[in-house]
């Protein structure tokens, strides 16, 4: 005989985690089992599933079955039978006890007196009732996490920054050496997501808040398989049970800051703002088909982003709908946004400074104290060691370095609060507060600054655009742009935008008429080149300098005459700059005019050419010119 105990204290409902059920179907299997002796059958398996199983492999080896009652034989139909009536009623008879605790749970919930798993930041008083953590330390902590994630509007943010300022964050573990004991972990995204996705900081009661799905349930877990149901899809949720970190309102807002942070196209969600040098990544929508632009990067190492629109490519098979380059477009939306804050600069910066004292003040605050938690922590260990008789010696050995560690604790806090306060700013002076805000008031200057990262410039302009809507095709070599602000105004737009051809560049008949002007008023190509560059004419290129080549590029495009310095007469020998032309150092050097353009190209004349089909300028003295045959 055997005696197999393996499942005490296991549900019968699912037998997959069950290793005494499989080593007894194993053993009948290898017909090592002539009867299976149970005080009640039924409960062998309270699943139709695995019950049956157990029947078929009995009635194929020939395994009996008993109970309290009676022998069966599942061979033989009556007692089949009954045995497969008793594996439903069992079944039934779980599923109905498991109707009415859910019943009595939701009951309870309905009134909001089901006990529920508080988080670290709440505790529960002598009398149940649900405070507040009275660990200060725990609250301030739990505090700068809510004040942080407003500020920074990420996780991973707040993360990196109570990381830089080894500020560890409370946890509360339900299993383990101390269970529901607080202890201090090294800030993780995973535990910060916990406490903003938590109702309970929000003073609200939630019964529902997850779902049962038996699909994503692992064996062996039947708590498991549980999914995050969205805020409106919760069974319960009552209002001002608990006293509150935030309120409901910042709550939801959280809630909907962190579904925007991820980084969704077919949810349409703009994502984080992160790195790169695109300015409006995330915010940029197709003024044609309406989808959000993709971000892509061209070039040999990637320093050139693009707005690109691959909705339809990527639906349908077809062709992007439109790109535009990221520098052009940011460019055009950065000067309307640093324009919409010049009313508010003084403001912007009184409001600067007031966060840079606050954030002083709370993290200052921090330090305080976690340096009196390590001390008042190496004080009880102190007493502990000072209390112990000497009799008791497993005692006395160990209490020494419980305080020996505590001791190293404080060294250790202290060290780090040195390091924060040599890193920090200090008392801020009269001049400081002089500086700052005469920066803030020059926000520009500020936008621009090294120290400004790409993140910080993204998060400024989602606070205050809502969205960019760009079209490039609904007018060649322009751009249509709509920018629609934070408050529900708009403003729309045109601006240049590069293209290859001067057939499809809006400027090319402002630039012919003014080059026509020039060259009729007797500048040659050199001083239209520079006049054009003066007064901010634009090639379709958008990038180079206008020079004499472009402008003599342009003069054949449109049939414009060169205007020659000597009216089209003949070069005189020297120009009125004291300056030779080719025919006259060609003369005074008695040499052939080919023989002038050599030396000019090897470098042995000093000369300028005015550009194409316009003459020389040949620099040098008389004795200089005389001398240069005999070189």
């Amino acid at each position: 005989m055997e005696v197999i105990d393996e499942d005490l204290g296991k549900s019968g409902a699912d037998a997959s985690a069950r290793g005494g059920f499989q080593y007894l179907l194993a053993e009948i299997s290898l017909a090592r089992a002539g009867l299976v002796l149970s005080f009640d059958a039924s409960r062998l398996a309270r699943n139709n599933r695995d019950w049956y199983q157990l029947l078929e492999v009995c009635s194929i080896f020939g395994t009996l079955i008993a109970d309290g009652e009676r022998l069966y034989d599942p061979r033989l139909y009556h007692d089949r039978l009954l045995l497969g009536l008793t594996g439903m009623l069992s079944e039934a008879e779980l599923h109905q006890l498991k109707q009415r605790m859910q019943a009595g749970a939701r009951n309870k919930a309905e009134r909001g007196e089901l006990r529920q798993g508080l988080p670290v930041g709440l505790a529960r008083g002598p009398a149940g009732e649900v405070i507040l953590n009275p660990d200060e330390e725990l609250q301030a902590r739990i505090r700068l996490v809510f004040e942080k994630f407003r500020e920074i509007r990420s996780a991973g943010g707040v993360m990196r920054y109570l990381r830089a300022a080894h500020l560890p964050l409370p946890a509360c573990p339900r299993v383990g050496p101390a269970p529901y004991e607080v202890v201090w972990q090294p800030a993780r995204t995973s535990a910060i997501l916990d406490m903003l996705h938590n109702p309970a900081y929000a003073g609200a009661y939630v019964y529902g808040r997850k779902l049962l799905d038996p699909a994503r349930r692992s064996p062996g877990h039947p708590s498991g398989g549980r999914i995050l149901q969205p805020l409106d899809k919760w069974e319960i949720c009552l209002h001002n049970r608990y006293p509150a970190y935030i309120a409901w309102d910042e709550f939801v807002a959280n809630q909907a800051q962190l579904r925007a942070n991820s980084l969704k196209y077919r949810e349409e969600q703009p994502g984080v703002a992160r790195k790169g040098q695109a300015l409006l990544q995330g915010i940029v929508r197709c003024g044609r088909c309406g989808a959000l632009f993709h971000l892509h990067y061209s070039g040999q190492q990637g320093e050139w982003p693009e707005y690109r629109c691959s909705a339809d490519q990527s639906q349908f098979g077809g062709t992007d709908c439109q790109h535009v380059r990221a520098q052009a477009l940011d460019r055009q939306v950065e000067e309307r946004f640093l324009e919409a804050l010049r009313p508010d600069r003084l403001t912007l910066a009184l409001a600067a400074l007031a966060q840079l004292e606050q954030e002083e003040q709370a993290e200052s605050k921090q330090w305080e104290l976690r340096l009196e938690r390590a001390r008042d922590l190496a004080k009880r260990a102190e007493r502990q060691y000072q209390a112990v008789e000497p009799e008791n010696r497993l005692v006395a050995r160990e209490l020494p370095k419980q305080w020996e560690e505590q001791l190293r604790a404080v060294e250790t806090a202290e060290k780090e609060y040195h390091a924060w306060k040599s890193r920090r700013l200090g008392a801020l002076t009269q001049a400081d507060r002089e500086a700052i805000v005469a920066l803030g008031s020059d926000f520009p200057t500020l936008w621009q600054a090294e120290t400004t990262t790409n993140e910080e410039r993204k998060q400024m302009v989602r606070l205050v655009i809502r969205e960019v809507i760009v079209d490039s095709k609904r007018a060649g070599g322009q751009v249509w742009v709509q920018i629609n602000w934070q408050t529900g105004a708009q403003e729309q737009f045109w601006y240049q935008r590069r293209v290859s051809s001067y057939a499809v560049f809006t400027g090319t008949q402002a630039l012919e008429q003014r080059v026509r002007e020039l060259n009729a008023a007797g500048l040659i190509d050199a001083q239209i080149a520079a006049t054009l560059e003066r007064e901010g004419y634009q090639t379709p290129g958008l990038v180079h300098p206008i020079t004499s080549k472009i402008v003599c590029h342009l003069r054949a495009r449109w049939k414009i005459p060169t205007v020659k310095l000597n009216n089209n007469q003949q070069n005189p020998a020297q120009w009125e700059d004291g300056s030779y032309s080719v025919e006259g150092a060609a003369a005074k050097l008695d040499v052939d005019q080919s023989t002038i353009f050599t030396w000019l190209k090897t470098g042995r004349l000093n000369g300028e050419h005015l550009g194409r089909s316009m003459p020389w300028k040949i620099y040098g003295s008389w004795p200089h010119l005389v001398n240069l045959p005999a070189c």
